[in-house]
């Protein structure tokens, strides 16, 4: 529903939507898997599964038991592995930047941790261009939950009816629409744009320059 918007405010995750960290996230689980369950077998399918939720709620499903200390291992990894194969999509960094130029807010709510959500940023140089950074331990209840994105709003000062979250995966949309904000989909997701539709988003983008489109459409919907 998007009656009643005015939107001002534009959140996004970041693992897959911002940053191509997909590369990075199956080489960490490849290793990390490897070391703790060597008699099992994971295909890449089986990896795309885990992108998206916590490691918290990956790793319980997996080995419960150890779950703290897979964790840790596995930040390891990424972080060794970070900055060699992080890269910024096509069309991010111009996106974003266009944005902020029309004074729209802009925001991270990611399901990693907060400090390597800040290097990604960082090391990218895209940081300057966020009001809020979020990362999964700001929050009780991580993603598809709503509460990550209602905590960001009230961080902002700003209400629902004013967001758009933009995301790469059935949680980001999913949790969009339980916050009740304009929920967008990026078409450069790693299970593709079709895979996203069935979740229902408002929209799905192919450009992150799309965005000053959509919130024109919705604003003038509502003779904002």
């Amino acid at each position: 529903m998007l009656i009643n918007k005015k939107i001002t405010t534009i959140l996004f995750d970041l693992d897959g939507t911002l940053l191509d960290t997909n590369p990075l996230i199956i080489k960490t689980f490849e290793e990390t898997l490897k070391h703790y369950l060597p008699d099992r077998v994971f295909t890449k399918e089986d990896i795309m599964e885990f992108i998206g939720p916590t490691l918290k709620q990956t790793f319980d499903t997996l080995y419960k038991e150890k779950t703290e200390e897979i964790i840790k291992y596995y930040r390891e990894i990424n972080r060794k592995l970070h900055d060699d194969m992080v890269v910024v999509y096509p069309t991010v960094r111009e996106g974003l930047e266009l944005l902020k130029a029309n004074n729209y807010t802009l925001g991270v709510v990611s399901s990693k941790k907060r400090d390597m959500v800040i290097h990604g940023l960082k090391y990218t140089k895209l940081n300057h261009l966020f009001d809020l950074v979020m990362g999964h331990d700001d929050v009780t209840n991580p993603k598809p939950d709503p509460e990550p994105i209602y905590i960001a709003m009230e961080r902002l000062n700003c209400s629902k009816e004013n967001v758009i979250y933009v995301g790469d995966n059935s949680h980001d949309i999913e949790a969009g629409n339980n916050a009740g904000v304009v929920s967008v989909g990026v078409a450069w997701s790693l299970r593709g744009a079709q895979y996203l539709k069935q979740f229902n988003p408002d929209y799905i983008i192919e450009d992150m320059k799309d965005l000053i489109n959509i919130i024109h459409e919705v604003n003038n919907k509502n003779g904002k």
